[in-house]
C-alpha cells in the first residue's frame, strides 16, 4: 500500500517509522523549560523578553532546516536510483549470460546457473557491505563452500564476487562460448555494477560536514530555549505547551534529515534493500527455469 492510499489519521498517529521516539526527550525538555519560565512570570519576575525574537530569525533557521533536509533527501534518492540501476544491470547481465553463452556439455549449464547466482551474491554482498555487516548465511547458498569461506576473509566482498563473475566470462570467451563483442557488452554491464558499488560507498563515507551539523543543533537549541521568554507575556501557562509544539516541529524536521542521510541501514525509513535483493533472487530463479534455444546444443 502506497503512502497516498493509507488512512490519513492512521498514518498521522503512527509511531513506528516516525521520529517521535528520537526527539521526545528534547521536546519534553523545551516544554518543561517553558513551564519553568511561566512559573517565574507568575512570580512577577522579569522573564518576558520579546526582544529575544531577533536572536535567531525564524526565516534563517527555516532556510537552514530546508537545506539540511534537501541535502539528506538527495542522498536518499541517489541511493534509490543506484539500486534501481543495479537491479536493471543484474537482470540484463543475467539475461545475456543465459541466452548468449553457448553450452557444450551439461557442466556448462551448471556453471551458468552458478554465475547467475553470483549476480545475486553481488547484490547481497553489497547490501551487507553498506551496512558494515560481515558475510553471513544469506550468501552461503549462492556460491560454493570454498568461495563462501574465501569471501569471509575479504575486506570488500562485492569486489571479490565481481571478480568471480568476470573470471567466468573470460573463461567462456577462451572456450569460444562467447565472441569478443558479447564479452565486451557483458563486461560493460559488470563495470556498471562496480560503479554502483563505488557510488554507494561515496554516499556512505561522505557524511554531512560535522561543523554544519553542530551549528544547526546549536541554533535549534538557542531558538527553542528563547521561545518561552518571547511568549510568556501573552500565553502565560500555555507557554510550555506551545514551546513543546514548536520544538516538536523543528526537531522532527532535523531528525528526519539525520535518518535518511544514510539510506542503507535497517531503519524503517531506509531503503528496503532486503526486499530488493529478494526480488532479484526470485527473478533469477525464474530465469533459470527458462530454456533458451542454445540448450539444444546439450540435448542434441
Amino acid at each position: 500500500m502506497t503512502a497516498e492510499k493509507r488512512p490519513w489519521f492512521k498514518t498521522a498517529l503512527k509511531l513506528r517509522g516516525s521520529v517521535i521516539p528520537s526527539i521526545l526527550p528534547r521536546v519534553l525538555l523545551c516544554g518543561i523549560f517553558g513551564v519553568f519560565i511561566s512559573i517565574l512570570h507568575f512570580l512577577n519576575l522579569p522573564v518576558s523578553l520579546p526582544m529575544l525574537s531577533s536572536i535567531v530569525p525564524s526565516i534563517v533557521l527555516g532556510l537552514l532546516l530546508v537545506f539540511r533536509t534537501n541535502t539528506a533527501y538527495e542522498r536518499f534518492w541517489e541511493g534509490r536510483k543506484l539500486w534501481g540501476n543495479l537491479v536493471n544491470n543484474v537482470r540484463n547481465l543475467a539475461r545475456q549470460i543465459w541466452v548468449s553463452i553457448d553450452e557444450k556439455d551439461q557442466q556448462d549449464f551448471l556453471d551458468k546457473k552458478a554465475a547467475l547466482r553470483l549476480l545475486i551474491a553481488f547484490a547481497v554482498a553489497l547490501k551487507l557491505h553498506l551496512r558494515q555487516e560481515s558475510v553471513n548465511s544469506e550468501l552461503e547458498h549462492l556460491m560454493s563452500p570454498s568461495k563462501y569461506q574465501k569471501l569471509k576473509s575479504m575486506n570488500n566482498p562485492p569486489i571479490e564476487v565481481a571478480f568471480w563473475i568476470g573470471d567466468y566470462l573470460n573463461r567462456q570467451y577462451d572456450r569460444n562460448c562467447l565472441d569478443v563483442y558479447q564479452l565486451t557488452a557483458l563486461n560493460q554491464l559488470l563495470n556498471s555494477m562496480i560503479d554502483t558499488l563505488g557510488a554507494c560507498e561515496r554516499i556512505l563515507k561522505t557524511p554531512i560536514p560535522l561543523a554544519y551539523a553542530i551549528h544547526l543543533k546549536q541554533l535549534l537549541l538557542l531558538y527553542c530555549l528563547a521561545l518561552p521568554f518571547q511568549m510568556v507575556k501573552d500565553l502565560s501557562w500555555g507557554t510550555g505547551f506551545v514551546v513543546a509544539l514548536i520544538s516538536f516541529t523543528l526537531f522532527g524536521i532535523e531528525e528526519i534529515g539525520i535518518e535518511i542521510e544514510n539510506p542503507f541501514g535497517h531503519d524503517t525509513n531506509d531503503l528496503p534493500l532486503d526486499n530488493i535483493c529478494a526480488t532479484m533472487h526470485r527473478n533469477m530463479e525464474d530465469l533459470i527455469t527458462l530454456s533458451p534455444s542454445v540448450h539444444n546444443h546439450v540435448e542434441k
